[in-house]
């Protein structure tokens, strides 16, 4: 089957379950939120989803809106956590890991370790590392806020957007 092919028929079994895609602008570039009226079940960040660049055609569905609003208030610094349905998609594990991202506060950080003993899972920093970088709702589901023992570590929309969404959150390590 061809990309084209691909890219078609992925067009219209989005099309027919009901889902969108809203791409918005943002501090760190594009931001291309995909769900449906009631969800969100993923947020690309700049370059990480070649082809999503464009929203989908019509109005958005009304889930990727109110992401769209709560978005632009976070980057205004009017908003500190989100009100919204997520639906991500995952293992059991990367799940929990996805969840205990929600409750990390605005402008705090744990590291992998902390995190891998919040899930219960204390010798599993590594695992929780790969989880977080496998997160499909990022800044939603923060995992910026989760740092590396020595120093930031890794974030899939690249360092400096990390270091930016810190410091929109008055992180002070956020100049490392």
């Amino acid at each position: 089957m061809s990309v084209d092919t691909m890219a078609k028929r992925a067009g219209a079994e989005q099309k027919a379950a009901g889902t969108g895609r809203l791409v918005v602008e943002s501090p760190i570039g594009p931001l291309a939120l995909v769900g449906d009226d009631r969800s969100v079940t993923h947020l690309f960040l700049p370059n990480a989803a070649p082809g999503w660049g464009t929203s989908s055609p019509g109005a958005p569905p009304a889930a990727l809106h109110r992401a769209a609003e709560q978005l632009e208030e976070y980057f205004a610094g009017r908003r500190t956590s989100f009100d919204l349905v997520l639906e991500p998609s995952g293992t059991p594990f990367q799940l929990s890991v996805w969840w205990a991202l929600a409750d990390i506060d605005y402008g705090h950080t744990v590291t992998y370790a902390e995190l891998a003993r919040r899930v219960g899972r204390p010798a599993a920093a590594r695992a929780v590392g790969q989880a977080n970088g496998a997160n499909p709702l990022p800044i939603f589901l923060p995992c910026h806020r989760v740092v590396a023992t020595g120093g930031l570590g890794g974030y899939g929309g690249g360092l400096d957007a990390k270091r930016r969404l810190l410091a929109l959150e008055g992180w002070p390590g956020a100049g490392q």
